[in-house]
């Protein structure tokens, strides 16, 4: 694996507080099912089990990879207390945490190091 020895992080952004922070719910799910989103050319359906319940958070990653499906089975951290957001006819119920899409770079997964139980919080 190599690294673009051109890349240039970005400005961090403004400071928080530790309250703001502790206002945001990350939490680890298992992402069960891949589908597209009809009439989307970005945007792809995850269906997410975080133990005690499963729901459906959209993301645009249809282009980022080659074969959406194969990010079925794996754990990602998502933020599960965002307001739903409707989107193509579809429902967002939180937010897939990705690394490298607001930098250009293709984005990966930000996974847990191991399998631990679905619902864990971040933080």
């Amino acid at each position: 694996m190599t690294v673009d020895a051109g890349f240039k992080p970005a400005p961090i952004k403004p400071i928080i507080s530790f309250a703001d922070l502790d206002r945001i719910d990350v939490r680890v799910g298992t992402i069960v099912l891949v589908e597209d989103v009809a009439g989307s050319d970005k945007l792809l359906k995850l269906t997410v089990d975080f133990g005690d319940h499963r729901r459906s958070i959209l993301a645009g990653m249809k282009q980022e990879r080659e074969h959406p499906r194969e990010i079925e089975g794996q754990q990602a951290l998502f933020v599960v207390n965002l307001e739903p957001k409707k989107m193509m006819g579809e429902v967002s119920e939180g937010m897939l945490f990705d690394i490298g899409y607001a930098d250009g770079v293709k984005p990966a997964l930000a996974v847990p190091e191991s399998r631990i139980p679905n619902g864990t919080r971040a933080g």
